[in-house]
């Protein structure tokens, strides 16, 4: 049996015992397929809304297409007026020990060169397309999978300085307009609170795992879900993080793993450590799995699950080449 199919063994398994979990509770496969499966959307065209509260509000973003013109591109890197980004490969171990594992080295002129986008441009539930389709559809020229807000309906999501849900649940990561980045505690705050005090992006998955140049205590034990199949994050696993070197200097990596030979992943542990042997003081931890995809120049940039094959998403952190 190729990876392929054994994934998709993996997920039927993990579709087929939460229906039956849903079942046996008396909610029915209704329910399941409702709350998991079924594509709710809560606002159809995205671009147009953005629009609209900017206008409200008085926003603007920094334009990628007034400096695209100039920018030079190569294999592994991009440099422009608003953006330099660096790509590189590290491979550690041998045998079924190997970790293979991507870094972009991203500085920006300002924070709202980097962007967020939801797949086929519509907010809500259970509505996916793979990093690549999304990247492309939005003109960028770097970009890395989110948070998966869409397959929980808790958290809160402000996404290019505008409002989409205030329903605090856990430990957040938001990126300000003055180019610094902090983790913070959702339950203790307002998404219009966040926006007033110059919040541009929020992301909620987590964990954190370095703060202060020093890895997070008790981070193997952590739970951002309570969803069906989804309880925990524990493990060897492909893994995506985005971590803080200084204002408007990012880093983000992305692990691949589950394919012996060539990336077994990592644990959070493991990936906290490679981010602190990067400089990044500040460390989050987002969606992974078969999620974990980073897009450079056109094509992929890893290899999820040693397949090739991208797992849609909801959502996109990008820059616009």
């Amino acid at each position: 049996m190729n990876r392929r199919r054994q994934w998709l063994r993996r997920r039927n398994v993990i579709i087929a015992a939460s229906l039956g979990v849903a079942l046996a509770v008396g909610v029915g496969t209704t329910w399941a397929l409702e709350r998991y499966v079924i594509a709710h959307v809560a606002i159809s065209d995205v671009d147009a809304y953005e629009a609209e509260q900017s206008a409200l509000t008085g926003d603007s973003a920094t334009s990628a297409e007034d400096e695209a013109a100039d920018a030079v591109t190569t294999e592994t890197s991009y440099a422009s007026n608003d953006a330099d980004i660096q790509i590189s490969t590290v491979t550690t171990g041998s045998g079924d020990d190997t970790v293979t594992y991507y870094v972009a080295d991203v500085t920006i002129s300002d924070a709202t060169v980097l962007r967020s986008a939801f797949a086929q441009n519509a907010f809500g539930e259970n509505i996916t397309e793979t990093t690549s389709d999304t990247a492309a559809d939005n003109n960028a020229v770097f970009a890395i999978n989110g948070d998966y807000y869409g397959f929980r309906d808790t958290g809160i999501v402000v996404r290019n300085g505008v409002v989409y849900r205030d329903d605090g649940a856990r430990e957040g990561l938001a990126f300000y307009t003055d180019g610094s980045v902090e983790v913070y505690d959702e339950t203790t705050t307002t998404a219009d609170q966040l926006v007033a005090d110059g919040v541009w992006n929020t992301l909620s998955f987590g964990p954190a795992i370095v703060e202060d140049g020093a890895i997070v205590d008790g981070i193997e034990n952590v739970e951002i879900d309570t969803n069906f199949g989804n309880h925990t994050i524990q493990g060897e696993q492909p893994r995506t993080a985005v971590g803080v070197i200084d204002d408007n200097h990012l880093v983000f990596v992305l692990v691949d793993g589950r394919s012996p030979g060539y990336s077994k992943g990592v644990t959070l542990t493991g990936l906290a450590e490679i981010m602190q042997s990067l400089g990044a003081t500040t460390a989050y931890n987002l969606d992974g799995g078969g999620s974990s995809t980073m897009y450079f120049d056109g094509a992929l940039v890893n290899d999820p699950l040693g397949t090739g094959t991208e797992r849609g998403t909801s959502d996109i952190l990008y820059i616009a080449g």
